[in-house]
């Protein structure tokens, strides 16, 4: 039996087929959102120029943020990531963040300083609650369970370094509400490298990364390769702070530096 299709059915159908196709891959507006929040042009234009780096769009997409969140930045620094999340999250979200403790020391003082300044200061930073986060804790950070999304870029190293790993992590995971993520960025060590290592390289191992994080209760839910760089050989003389932006070494061997690029970090994303 030969059976015809109705010109006019099979027009219908690619019609249908290509309103799902455009809908689906049709940006929403939680992407315009983030992507405004990226491409602002009261960023530190020291930080964007970075970007191509530390592709701050895929990884926050990768950790399922959405703008209706209340987040914890842990360790913010400088703020690079605290310039995209604050306006992101200002409207509907929260953010809150840890820093030092002003009373540390004189090199804590003066950072804890400095983001407090641009808090206070930068339009950008509007809404931010910042709290002191020590290292390991003293105290909760935040209220237990108050937390949609903990996040922290490129500080597991500084923890591993105090023995606090698994102290701090167990204070992202307390801050999270049932069913809470937490998104991590890491300078990614050889999956066989000594502990002594990690401690004075800046690097973790992306094993110890997931078993420390899997100890205080996370489930691992993902890894991704968003921030991986093949060129780093991980074997730099004053770690991976000879790499850029650090530059640790100056201007010797600059240029080879400059061509290896930021540091191969592991992306990883965890729930509880």
């Amino acid at each position: 039996m030969t059976i015809i299709s109705h010109p006019l059915k099979i027009s219908a159908s690619l019609s249908i087929l290509i309103l799902s196709l455009t809908a689906s891959s049709a940006p929403t507006s939680e992407d315009i959102l983030l992507k405004k929040a990226i491409e602002s042009p009261l960023r530190n234009q020291d930080y964007a120029v970075r970007d191509s780096a530390r592709h701050p769009y895929e990884t926050l997409q990768f950790f399922r943020i959405t703008p209706s969140m209340d987040v914890l930045e842990l360790a913010a620094g400088g703020g690079w990531y605290t310039e995209i999340l604050a306006p992101y999250l200002k409207d509907s979200g929260t953010l809150t963040v840890s820093h030092y403790n002003p009373e540390a020391g004189e090199y804590f003082k003066r950072s804890r300083d400095t983001y407090d300044q641009k808090v206070s200061s930068n339009p950008l930073f509007q809404g931010v609650s910042v709290v002191t986060g020590e290292v390991p804790p003293t105290k909760a950070y935040v209220a237990p369970a108050s937390k949609d999304l903990v996040l922290t870029f490129r500080n597991l190293h500084n923890w591993l370094a105090r023995d606090a790993m698994d102290a701090v992590m167990l204070e992202a995971f307390n801050a999270l509400r049932p069913g809470g993520y937490f998104g991590v960025v890491e300078h990614r060590a050889p999956e066989d490298a000594s502990l002594e290592y990690m401690q004075t390289s800046g690097y973790v191992s992306q094993a110890l990364a997931i078993a420390a994080a899997t100890s205080v209760g996370f489930t691992l839910v993902d890894s991704a390769e968003i921030n991986a760089n093949p060129r780093d050989t991980k074997d730099h003389p004053k770690g991976v702070w000879t790499l850029p932006p650090s530059f640790r070494l100056k201007d010797e061997n600059r240029e080879r530096y400059q061509e290896i690029g930021e540091s191969d970090r592991m992306t990883l994303l965890f729930i509880k």
